[in-house]
């Protein structure tokens, strides 16, 4: 995934230059929580804390089906933003643009599965049970999605600052 890549001079340092996708690509990676906004059936927003994955070129998140966000996502909005990034004044914000869709082929959330125990050292406790993803204590089926990108935003901050958008 090669997206087109531009800086927006308005919100960035004098000699600032576009921020590769790799680095983006590595904050989705390697950050260990993220917020979730997804839209309430009222078009109110709803934003949470989950833990995720970055796992060929995608992000993926689970969530049980009694929580806001799969009730917001199974009313029909499907459209999120993922956010990695951290409070400070150094280092750089991820916000990813995109459509949730439903995982369910069996391949993937099995590999999902596996990221996760490896990612977060099994803390979930995800497993694979007869095809489904599956949490011990979970109330009701555990939903796992895709992220579907569709632009992105990265804001680097610190000796410079810069605004970088990524369409795909």
């Amino acid at each position: 995934m090669t997206p087109e890549t531009t800086l927006d001079p308005r919100f960035s340092s004098e000699n600032a230059t576009p921020t590769p996708w790799s680095d983006a690509r590595d904050q989705l990676r390697d950050a260990k929580s993220y917020q979730l906004t997804t839209i309430r059936a009222d078009g109110r927003p709803h934003q949470t804390t989950i833990a995720g994955i970055w796992l060929d070129e995608t992000f993926s998140f689970s969530t049980s089906e009694d929580e806001q966000k799969a009730h917001n996502l199974e009313a029909g909005n499907r459209n999120v933003i993922v956010t990695a990034g951290n409070s400070g004044w150094d280092g750089m914000d991820v916000i990813l643009e995109g459509e949730a869709i439903d995982v369910t082929d069996t391949d993937r959330l099995g590999r999902l599965v596996d990221a996760y125990r490896t990612k977060y050292d099994d803390w979930f406790e995800f497993r694979l049970v007869d095809g489904r993803f599956n949490a011990p204590g979970a109330t009701g089926a555990v939903l796992v999605y895709d992220v579907r990108p569709r632009k992105a935003f990265g804001f680097t901050k610190g000796d410079s600052f810069s605004q970088t958008r990524w369409r795909f």
